[in-house]
This record gives C-alpha cells, structure tokens and sequence, in this order.
C-alpha cells in the first residue's frame, strides 16, 4: 500500500509543531516516511515523552530506604518486608473515557492492572479517581454511567478487588472528564521484571492478544485539547477484553517463573512503538522489528497502523532463545497469540520491515530519551482574595446542602457495582478513609487510598499540592496504616498557556515538599495535559495516590461508633472557610484561599494516631465538609443519632488541616488526653454519638430523614 505523501498540514494532524518536525528533520536528514511520522509522533507527544512535565518531575523527591523502584519503570516497587514488596501506579485515562466511557474506562483498568503484573506482581487491589461536570449537564449521567460500568466490567471480570477511590462533580469537566485509574499487586522482592533489553541477537516476542485498528493515534489523541470535532476522534478508543487480560496475567507469571524472560513491556500507549522503543533504549541497544510476524485481526494491516495500534492484553518481551519452545507452549496453553517478531541489534536503529520494504529505520534513542523537552514559560498563581462575609445559614441546612450534593453524597450506587471482595483478602471496603487487604498468607495488610481537592490547588496550587499529600497521608493513619509511599496522575489543562503551566508548577512543589516531610516518597506517575475543550480548561487535580502498611492486621482502625461514644477532635480548628465544600455547594461560590498545610504538625498528629490506636475504635480524618461531615459520616454508617455542641458555621463546617475525628468511649478518651497532653497534641470533646436526631449547636433533625437524603442524592443526581 502506497503511503500518503508528508505535507505540513499531515505534520500538524500528528500533534507536532513545526520547530519539532524540523527538528526531526534535522536527525535523520531526510524527509520521514508515513511511518516513521508517526513513530515520531506517538513518542514525541505529551502522553510518552512527558516533554512539558520533566523538568518539574525531576525535583519530586522518589527514594528512600523502603523504595525499590522509583520512577521510570512500568510501575514503582516498595518494599514491605519478609522478602515481599508491593507494587503499584496510577494513570489516566481521561480523552478515551469521555469520548467512549465503557470502553474507555475499562481499558484503563486494564493498561493499570498490565503495568503491574508486567513486573512480576499479582494484582491485590484497584482504585480509580473519577472527575465529572455539573450533574445538570446533558453528558453527565451518560458519562458517569458508562465508565462506572466500565471500571466495574473489567475489574469484577479480571477478579481484582475495587477497593476504594473518589467522585466528583465541577462544571470545570463538562468537556473533559478525568478516569484515573489505579492498580496494585505482590511480588517476592527478588523477582521483579524491568524493562531494560539486554544481549544482542535476543528474540523480540510479541505475546497476548492480536492487534487491530483500535486505539490507533490513541496516544497523540491524549495529547490533544478537544473541539467539536469529538465524534471524529471515537475510533482512536481501544477495546478491552478482561477474560484474555486475566489469561494473559495467567501465562506471564508462569512465564516469568520459568526463567525465560531478559525483559518485559506492557503495550499501552503509542502499543509495539512505545514498548520497542522504551525497551531498546533502556538496554542501550537497537530493535529490528518484522511486521509480517505480528499476529493481526483485521485484513491489509499497514506498517502505520501495526506500529500505533493500542489494541489491548498485548506484551513484548526480550526471550532467552534457549527457552522459546517453554515459553511458547505456555502460552500456547493460555490460548493467547506468542510470536518472534523481531531481534535485538547493536546499531542505534529502529529497523522496522513489512515484507521486503523498510517502513522505517530510525535512531532508536533519538525516539525516547532524546525526545523534545520543554521549559515552559510560566506564570505564578495570584494569592486569592481574602474571604468576604459568608452568607447565614443554619447548621442543619448547610449539612443538608453537602449530604444532598453529588460530590459529598453517599456513593454506594458507584461501589455496589464494583467488587470489593473478589480475592477474599479486602478487610475494609469503600466506605471509609482508604481500603485495606490483607497479604495474603501473612498478618499484614496494605492500606490504599486516593485524594485531591482541585478547589484549593486552582486558587493556591503550593497548598494544593501540599493538601493533596496530607490528605491521602490522613486516609492512610485514620484506618490504622503507616504510609509508605505515594504515585500521582497529574491533570492539568494546556500547559502552553502559562498560568496553567504554572498551576503545574506549584502543585508539583507543594506535591515535593509533603511526600518528603511526610516519608512517602513518589515511586511512580502519570501526566495527563491539555484536558480542554474549546479553550476551557479543568480544575487543575493533580490526584495522588497512596499506600501504606499494617505490620498486624489487629492493628486495623476500623470499628463504627457505639451509642454513648464520645466525638474525640484530634488537632486545632480556625474555622477555615475559604475553597470549603459548604460554600461550594450552599453558595455556589469558589473564593478565598485554600487552607495551609502545616506538615510537621501532619506528621505529629499522624504518629500520635498510630502511637495510640488501640484506643480508637473508629477515625476519620477531617477535610472536605469539616467536623459536622465527617462526624455525620461516621453516625450513618454506625446507624446512630449525632450531638455536635458547636453552633458555629466555622468550627462545625471549615477546613482546618492535620485533624481527625476519634469515636471512643470515656476510659479511652481519658488515655489519649493524656497521651496527647504529653506530646503537645491538642484534642477536643466536641459531642457524641448516639440517639435518633442530628443536633448541631442545638438545630436539629431526625436522623433518619438526613440518611435517606445522604443515601438518595447520588442516584437522583445521576438518574
């Protein structure tokens, strides 16, 4: 097949500027094929060179003694003692999801789930973080219904449990909504698979499902803002299929224990390219690919089309030629395509053939490591205005404003559809602070959580940032957890404009300066740019997620609140309003300024917590909503009445850092005053749990009816 002649106007088609493609020129001194555009293309956008986003990457702080793997790699490596380690990464999958939700969601589960067990994991656990416009918007029900039964559809199917994650609603995502997906498993620290090639004349075997034209320019798609043009882009979606997902997961941890992998790559974005080209240039080495060799599904494939394809459950690996025939008849066993598709060569080539033709021949390194990078101009955020008056209102209406909102209602029509308990380790499922499971075979258990409040990283995007760490850090101790380490997906809007480009920066320093005070080092990522629509671009949610560790699985924080339970305050509350949910959701309004984030006293409230957690019979950080949120949370779930004694707006509903919530009985509230008193942690009895109303500084209302508004709103909202 001929290809298409190479014109400035293909060239922008591609995603490139013109300074990049004369920059292309320059390298290989020749005007490039079809296919070689869009080999560029795919390496060079956003998605996979990171091009806008690695200065700023490079200063997040990624090591410590328990990291095994920081970034870099498929997914970051912690370890968790007794030989073992946890291995786990967050990415979005955000443009497919909005322009086709099932499949777009769905497949971003399974290009996580891959890019653990490519490192020799099982996968334990799941999350996703999703973003949605205003529930009044024609698209949003549509949406939310679409990738919550993607999300649910492929994980159930897979058999790994959904063990926790977030929802929310902004106007800011009515173009563009945000998939974040995350995935963890376990693996014996001593044999983890990476990605670096190694040895020349290796095979290059080509493993999983066969490839078609889904997903092709999937990756340079990702790197684009949207505009009605949309539907056009539907084709670039991939399709998953979770039972080949679950068998491929099946024949590459028998693979991998007989010995015959050197390498090993998940094909995700930008598919064989990305995958050749990363392993090749990790290893110092060329590829040779020949495209005759690569299993298809659909007739008269190009060499273009085979190169970007992202069709899903495929893998390359680098082979021991000795071990070809073990390694084939497993797979063979699987029922899943195994094929030599190419070698390892000395040269810095990327030699790819269709036949006899040379559809393209590149400097490999040239397509990763000496991609385009950027220092972007950027412009800092202003400091918010100061907070005006708030509007009055009365303690049980602003409770009912945030319970009866999409965003803080309960979400129970989102996890119902989620399997929590496949597996039979999940110890603590959605519901509270972060999820536990256990490890399996052991008394320990890992706890996982995600956060981000774009509120305050839109109006303070340091605090934000900051805020984003603590937050998760909180979820983390409120179930009884040490926090170990953390991964991020950072969304953000065009980062050509410079006060988004300096949202980016901001958030990624106050991201930096937590993991570091608070011990929880980045071990891997994902950046997701140019989330816009027509100009308009999302609040900046640089979501982070987080795992930690419970050396006893008697060390749990997990109880509900009993009758006669005193409501324990951990910490000091200012009564900030500024970028709160109540005024968000009573008032429609976004001012002020985000609160700070005072992160050693993060650190010392975390440690008292974990210091005296046989005290605590049930814990819940305090965030979006404040005291009267989290106190009502912990009340419905236990199915009990509430007595806050505060009348205050600012001290039942601000968002004061550093603080937690503690249900316990009188004996217990004694011990930890005390400890607390020793360490110089402040605490509050701030009311009780028990009986059949809600009282807030004596307003009131039956319980029963603020349940039923709690449990209702979600559903209606997205009916």
């Amino acid at each position: 097949m001929t290809e298409p002649a190479i014109t400035l106007d293909l060239v922008a088609k591609h995603g490139m500027k013109p300074d990049e493609y004369e920059r292309l020129l320059g390298i290989i001194g020749r005007e490039p094929s079809f296919t070689e555009l869009g080999i560029f293309s795919a390496m060079w956008n956003e998605h996979c060179s990171y091009k806008s986003s690695k200065k700023w990457l490079r200063t997040l702080p990624t090591t410590g003694p328990q990291v095994i793997c920081g970034p870099g790699e498929n997914a970051g490596v912690v370890d968790i003692g007794d030989g073992q380690a946890v291995i786990f990464k967050m990415e979005s999958h955000n443009h497919p999801s909005y322009i086709e939700p099932y499949q777009g969601a769905a497949t971003g589960v399974g290009g996580i789930l891959r890019d653990v067990f490519t490192m020799g994991a099982r996968p334990i656990a799941a999350m996703n973080a999703l973003s949605f416009g205003h529930p009044s918007h024609p698209k949003t029900a549509y949406l939310v219904k679409g990738v919550v039964e993607g999300v649910g559809g492929y994980g159930n199917a897979f058999g790994v449990p959904t063990v926790g994650g977030e929802v929310r609603f902004h106007r800011s995502y009515n173009g563009n909504c945000l998939v974040n997906a995350f995935a963890a498993g376990l693996a014996d620290a001593d044999k983890i698979f990476y990605s670096v090639a190694s040895g020349v004349g290796m095979p290059v075997v080509y493993l999983g499902a066969k490839t078609g034209r889904d997903g092709v320019g999937g990756a340079t798609m990702a790197s684009a803002e949207f505009d009605d043009t949309i539907e056009e882009k539907r084709p670039t979606v991939q399709v998953g299929d979770p039972f080949t997902e679950k068998r491929l997961l099946e024949a590459c941890l028998e693979l991998m224990a007989s010995g015959a992998v050197i390498s090993i790559q998940d094909m995700g974005a930008a598919g064989l390219t990305c995958s050749a080209v990363e392993m090749g240039d990790k290893g110092g080495l060329g590829i040779k690919l020949q495209l005759d060799n690569v299993p298809q599904r659909e007739t008269n494939m190009t060499a273009y089309e085979m190169m970007l394809s992202e069709s899903q459950e495929r893998m390359l690996m680098v082979l021991k030629p000795e071990l070809e025939d073990v390694a084939r008849a497993i797979f063979v066993k699987w029922d899943l395509d195994f094929a030599i598709v190419g070698e390892t060569i000395p040269e810095d080539r990327f030699l790819i053939l269709h036949g006899a033709a040379v559809m393209a021949d590149l400097p490999l390194s040239k397509l990763s490591s000496s991609a385009p990078e950027y220092d972007r101009p950027w412009t800092e955020t202003p400091p918010a205005a100061p907070l005006g008056p708030v509007p009055a209102i009365s303690p049980i209406e602003a409770l009912r404003a945030l319970i009866g909102s999409p965003s803080y209602a309960h979400k129970a029509w989102v996890w119902q559809q989620y399997d929590a308990q496949v597996g039979a380790d999940t110890m603590v499922t959605p519901g509270l602070p972060a999820g536990v499971v256990r490890v399996h075979g052991t008394a320990k258990a890992l706890a996982f959580t995600s956060d981000v409040t774009p509120r305050y990283v839109k109006a303070n995007p340091f605090e934000g940032g900051k805020q984003a760490v603590a937050e998760a850090y909180r979820n983390l101790i409120s179930v009884g957890a040490k926090p170990l380490a953390t991964t991020d997906n950072l969304n953000f809007g065009n980062p050509e404009k410079p006060e988004i480009m300096g949202q980016l920066v901001g958030a990624v320093r106050g991201i930096g300066a937590a993991v570091s005070a608070l011990d929880m080092p980045i071990v891997s990522g994902n950046v997701s740019l140019y989330n816009e629509t027509d100009g308009s671009a999302i609040l900046p949610t640089p979501t982070i997620g987080a795992v930690g560790i419970l050396a006893d699985l008697a060390d749990v924080i997990a109880g509900r609140p009993q009758d006669g339970d005193l409501a324990l305050l951990i910490g000091t509350t200012l009564g900030h309003l500024g970028q709160s949910a109540l005024l968000a959701e009573a008032f429609g309004m976004e001012s002020g300024d985000a609160p700070p984030v005072d992160l050693a006293r993060e650190k010392a409230h975390g440690d008292f917590i974990l210091a005296n957690r046989k005290a605590i019979r049930a814990c819940s950080d305090l965030s979006d909503g404040g005291l009267a949120l989290a106190a009502f949370e912990m009340a419905d779930q236990a199915g009990l009445g509430l007595t806050l004694a505060s009348a205050d707006i600012g001290q039942l509903f601000g968002e004061d850092q550093a603080r937690y919530l503690v249900a316990c009985d009188d004996a217990a509230a004694q011990r930890l005053e005390a400890a607390a008193a020793k360490v110089g942690v402040r605490t509050a009895r701030v009311g009780e749990f028990g009986g059949a109303l809600v009282s807030l500084g004596g307003d009131t209302a039956l319980m029963a009816d603020l349940s039923a508004l709690y449990r209702s709103a979600f559903a209606k909202a997205v009916g």
